[in-house]
Order: structure tokens, then C-alpha cells, then sequence
């Protein structure tokens, strides 16, 4: 397990507030002080039914924009003492610095990244042309703890489980592939993949392993 403790990316934000409610998939409703109760855009597609409660504190950011249904959007809930990043727009970020960073040493020495690369029916988050190989590459953000276990996903991903079907078709056309898990609970001790509530994810994913796909954990701390 990839373990970063050193600052990886400035994230700002706006103002604390407290979770109120969870009104769908991607809207949410949060009691800011000396504002009130506003409408905050959620950009993660996890229940995160362990994160999102009631009276959670929670970190915003101020958008702009006509075309936004809200004008804030959720950073980060707080668990227990922790601050936990529930934003996926982030990943690619933290992503590209860790291959940027040579935590992935034995794929080569990294010639190119090219972010949101088409293959088949999906288009992975990165493929990277090293100096002697080509890497297609998936990143999943796992904000679900179950005791000291990280455990991805907390909700049925049919798109993820196609995903990793795709890296271990190219795995077996001779490329690598790689899928690198974000753990943004910082009190866990091992990862695996979440047979209770995806089994058909968790299914393809111990063949992916079994298969030649890499998996690289990266614990990240806020």
C-alpha cells in the first residue's frame, strides 16, 4: 500500500456547514451559518451512507456559473476526527501526481500522460507511453471503511465493472493495465474490493488480479 503523507494538492474552500439531507444522487442540503440552508452539489456517485449523515460537518466551495443548479459545491464530511474527500472531481489530480512522483517506478520511465484515453467502450482515466511500454490506467476513489478495512465500492458499479473488464482485455493483448485505488479513510490497514455489496465488481476484480492487472492503494490524508 502506497502511503502519501506529504501535501499532494491545495484544495480551497469557503465555508464549514452541517449536512442536513442527502435529496438525490448528486444534490444535498447543508446549514451553513449566518446563510441558512443551501443546495450543494454532490460530486461523488457513492452512498457514502456512512459519511453523509445528519448533523456531519461538512466543507464547501463557492461556484460560479449560469449553467450550475448550485451555486456550492461539497469538498469534504467530517468522520469522527478525520476530514474525508468525497469530491471524485479531484482524482485525476491526486492521480497524475502520483505517477508524476515515481510511485509507480516499475511501469518505466513515463514519456507521456494522456488523461481520459478512449479503448473499446469506456475511456480509462489515463494511458501512459513509457520508454519501453503502454499503460492504461483506472482510478477509483474508496471513501467506504469497514473497521480498519478499506473496502470499494459502497454502491453497485456496473461502469466500474467494465472498466476492469477493459484493462484485463488489454492486459491480455500484451499492454499493461493498471488501476490504482484512493483511500481516503487514513485509519485502515488493508483494501479489498466490497463482495457485499457488488459482488459482480468484486468478482472481475479478483480475476483482474489473478489475470496480470496491477493494483496500487494509496492511502490519502486531508
Amino acid at each position: 500500500m502506497i502511503d502519501l503523507t506529504k501535501p499532494v494538492l491545495h484544495i480551497p474552500w469557503d465555508s464549514e456547514g452541517t449536512f442536513v439531507n442527502r435529496e438525490n444522487r448528486f444534490l444535498g442540503l447543508v446549514n451553513i451559518p449566518g446563510i441558512g440552508t443551501v443546495n450543494v452539489h454532490i460530486k461523488d456517485p457513492g452512498r457514502l451512507e456512512n459519511i453523509l449523515i445528519p448533523e456531519s460537518k461538512v466543507i464547501l466551495q463557492k461556484k460560479d456559473g449560469s449553467k450550475r443548479k448550485t451555486a456550492w459545491e461539497l469538498i469534504s464530511a467530517k468522520v469522527g476526527y478525520d476530514w474525508v474527500l468525497v469530491n471524485s472531481g479531484f482524482h485525476p489530480h491526486i492521480a497524475q501526481y502520483i505517477l508524476k512522483n515515481g510511485f509507480v517506478n516499475e511501469l518505466g520511465n513515463i514519456k507521456k500522460i494522456v488523461p481520459e484515453k478512449q479503448i473499446g467502450n469506456s475511456r480509462l482515466d489515463f494511458l501512459i507511453l513509457t520508454d519501453t511500454n503502454r499503460v492504461w490506467i483506472e482510478v477509483k476513489g474508496c471513501t467506504m471503511a469497514i473497521g480498519d478495512i478499506a473496502t470499494f465500492p459502497d454502491a453497485v458499479t456496473s461502469r466500474g465493472k467494465k472498466h476492469v473488464e477493459e484493462l484485463i482485455q488489454i492486459v491480455e493483448k500484451g499492454d499493461i493495465g493498471l488501476i490504482i485505488i484512493l483511500i481516503f479513510r487514513i485509519n485502515v490497514n488493508c483494501f479489498k474490493p466490497n463482495f457485499d455489496i457488488d459482488p459482480k465488481f468484486a468478482k472481475v476484480f479478483e480475476q483482474a488480479k489473478k489475470k496480470g492487472v496491477t493494483i496500487k492503494t494509496s492511502v490519502i490524508y486531508l
